[in-house]
């Protein structure tokens, strides 16, 4: 079986609503820092198909489109009127879909504007809960959302801080090209390529898990590895092998289920990036029942 398979597709638009319910799944986890910095080799390198080519993004609509009469609906999905050629990564069990969602010139905007505008966490929110113990994360964290909402993984509970305007900007493009709507983001910050994450997956039980998790990266590019849950460990090698992609300046990846029920994903150590990174994970939480 091929390591994954790509091809263009143009997604539909729609809006997308909050649930009430969700299913319950476990509790995603960050590895060990021993794991947390493994690097992969030259030769499962040469294995992984990667993506060289930036993906276009056509975000104009042609002349004779423009001067057509638009409802509200169509108003609000007029920049994208042409669709946005996206590629498919897919494997046993995963499904994304990855394209270059902002220009350079855009990307570096917008990636200046967030160094302006956020704080990230210090002390004890600066840490993760790991087999019992305390490790600092390896990277700066930060959490903007709506009014109240809450994110919990690894033993640390963030609050989430009001949208910046930067954010905001951001995450109503995301939704315009993707049709799903957002209440929650997860930013990350490298300041160069020591700065990593660890393998984990993001099934946190108040995710909404039919929303898909869009990731923004802007920055220095860097690579993201997908590694299948039955490949992990010394008695798990069975599963297909890791599945690897390098996330350009200015690109959006769309995670859509199942895929962090069966894959773990993990931006690994990279010594030659000296440049920093951040990353917006967009997330759809689902407001508690009283």
């Amino acid at each position: 079986m091929d390591r994954f398979v790509t091809a263009s597709r143009k997604r539909k638009r729609h809006v997308g609503g909050e649930l009430d319910q969700a299913s319950h799944s476990k509790k995603s986890r960050e590895a060990p820092e021993e794991e947390l910095e493994e690097d992969y080799g030259e030769e499962e390198d040469m294995l992984l198909k990667e993506f060289s080519q930036p993906i276009p993004c056509s975000r104009e609509a042609p002349e004779e489109e423009l001067e057509e009469d638009y409802g509200e609906e169509d108003m609000l999905l007029k920049e994208f009127s042409q669709p946005i050629p996206w590629r498919k990564i897919e494997a046993e069990g995963l499904d994304c879909d990855y394209c270059l969602l902002f220009k350079t010139e855009e990307a570096n905007e917008l990636f200046n504007a967030l160094e302006r505008e956020l704080e990230y966490f210090t002390g004890d929110q600066a840490k993760v809960q790991v087999f019992g113990k305390s490790y600092s994360v390896p990277r700066k964290q930060a959490t903007y959302g709506n009014e109240g909402l809450m994110y919990s993984f690894s033993g640390v509970h963030l609050l989430a801080r009001t949208w910046t305007p930067t954010l905001e900007n951001i995450r109503d493009t995301v939704t315009k090209a993707t049709g799903h709507t957002f209440n929650f983001v997860l930013v990350n910050r490298y300041k160069n390529g020591l700065d990593h994450m660890g393998e984990h997956r993001d099934d946190e039980r108040e995710l909404d898990p039919s929303c898909p998790i869009a990731s923004v990266s802007l920055g220095a590019a860097r690579d993201f590895v997908f590694r299948h849950r039955n490949s992990r460990g010394g008695a798990g090698r069975g599963g297909p092998p890791p599945v690897k992609l390098e996330l350009a300046h200015g690109s959006l990846l769309l995670m859509n289920a199942p895929t962090n029920t069966n894959w773990y994903h993990s931006l690994p150590v990279r010594k030659k990036s000296q440049t920093p990174r951040i990353n917006l994970t967009f997330r759809r939480i689902l407001k508690k029942l009283k």
